[in-house]
């Protein structure tokens, strides 16, 4: 059993999962499998969380670039994503977690979108964690987003140029109410970020993991918890 100090936690983890293609291929499956058996990892990584005491998890659930994928792909996606929503609230109900998503949910299917809202709603008055969904989100083309907000505010007069700085330009990014992750893990040994929360996790301890996304289960996700609390986190400063 890996020890935690919980006293060293990472307020926010966020999480590139990857890798249920290549575990369904391995296994002469096809990649909706792959991803069907990545939802079970995604219920016990968060029922991990919620257990050591993680205030905040995001995961990368749906990339813009994802859009790009087969239809029929895109398709069961959605449904395992659906089915997701509906299996899990009442567990997110007995242990206080609230749902909330991140990018451009609008692009989302009527259906997949509608109980998507509905859960987050339901779960809105949840305290004791936070699960973010990365829908359809892309990093680049929130900072996009958020420029043009600023200069729409600078255009009606709201707003100067002396006044941008770090922290305004976070208020106008998806997760303004978010602390900035302590920890990025990402899954199945790929070493890139993949346009996800690129102004955010400037100074995030990055933990890359040969382990398939489906395979990455709890005993995994408290070694990298484990390994991010022997970091010596400096922020750009020296040690003692």
């Amino acid at each position: 059993m890996t020890f935690i100090d919980p006293q060293k936690l990472p307020k926010h983890v966020a999480i590139i999962m990857d890798g249920n293609g290549r575990w369904a291929k391995k296994r002469l499956m096809n990649r909706v499998q792959g991803h069907q058996k990545g939802s079970e990892a995604v219920r016990e990584i968060v029922k991990a969380s919620r257990e050591i005491g993680i205030s905040y998890l995001t995961l990368y659930a749906f990339s813009e670039e994802n859009w790009n994928r087969p239809k029929t792909e895109i398709s069961a996606l959605m449904n395992i994503l659906k089915n997701f929503l509906r299996n899990q609230l009442s567990e997110m109900q007995e242990n206080g977690i609230r749902l909330q998503s991140i990018g451009r949910t609008e692009k989302l299917q009527k259906n997949t979108r509608e109980i998507l809202e509905q859960t987050i709603e339901k779960t809105a008055n949840n305290k004791e964690m936070v699960l973010t969904l990365a829908l359809s989100y892309g990093a680049r083309q929130e900072i996009v987003g958020a420029v043009r907000k600023i200069a729409e505010k600078i255009k009606e007069g709201s707003l100067t140029v002396q006044e941008i700085n770090e922290t305004l330009i976070s208020d106008f990014l998806f997760t303004t109410e978010m602390p900035d992750p302590d920890l990025l893990i990402r899954t199945s040994g790929e070493y890139r970020i993949s346009n996800f929360l690129l102004w955010q996790i400037a100074y995030t301890e990055i933990y890359i993991t040969p382990t398939l996304w489906p395979d990455f289960n709890r005993e995994k996700y408290l070694a990298a918890i484990k390994d991010f609390q022997k970091r010596d986190r400096r922020f750009g400063g020296v040690c003692d």
